[in-house]
């Protein structure tokens, strides 16, 4: 199986989410309805080389909090099919990565033990019409979902389209190192991730 596929439908989201980690280069297809949104999940496909196909309607007319929080939620789910499907994978990934002024650094285990360290103070409450708080959101629904081990800290500020977006380019570099595939079987002592 290299297609994943999930469908949230509640009072406040209806949507839609396929990720394939074999992505072949395919573009992703991302309609949330956040346009800043939409732009920080293509860098995230494109840095994870997941391919993503994102379709959300949700009660925008209050916020964006709901379509963010329950794409999260999702996203979690569909990443933790992923790696218990793959068996074998390194699970350990870790990233620095500067975007002009700003730089962020993401290191994750995909443990199944749900965590999220978020240690970032954005230089700004918005980023046109998107509120830089709910990258907080996002993250915590991914981490709790995925039952990742997850800590983002923004070590270097600035614009704050800069530094969310080093966040975002951080965490999909090292998703994509923590899937890496390896010979050695399930990556625990244990003998098992829960």
């Amino acid at each position: 199986m290299t297609e994943y596929k999930k469908v949230r439908d509640t009072k406040e989201t209806k949507l839609e989410i396929v990720m394939d980690p074999k992505r072949d280069f395919k573009e992703s297809n991302i309609n949330t309805g956040v346009g800043f949104f939409d732009h920080m999940l293509a860098l995230f496909s494109f840095h994870s080389e997941i391919y993503l196909n994102v379709k959300a309607e949700g009660d925008l007319h209050i916020d964006a909090h709901h379509t963010v929080e329950d794409i999260g939620i999702v996203l979690g789910q569909l990443i933790r099919e992923i790696y218990v499907d793959q068996q074998s994978y390194l699970r350990y990934g870790s990233m620095y990565l500067p975007m002009d002024e700003s730089l962020a650094r993401v290191v994750l285990d995909l443990s199944g033990r749900p965590f999220l360290s978020f240690r970032a103070e954005f230089s700004r409450e918005k980023t046109g019409d998107f509120d830089t708080e709910l990258v907080e959101e996002f993250f915590n629904a991914v981490a709790m979902n995925s039952r990742m081990t997850l800590h983002i800290d923004l070590l270097k500020r600035g614009n704050s389209h800069h530094e969310i977006e080093a966040i975002f380019k951080a965490f999909a570099r090292s998703l994509k190192i923590a899937l890496s595939p390896t010979n050695s079987g399930i990556p625990s002592s244990k003998g098992v991730i829960e």
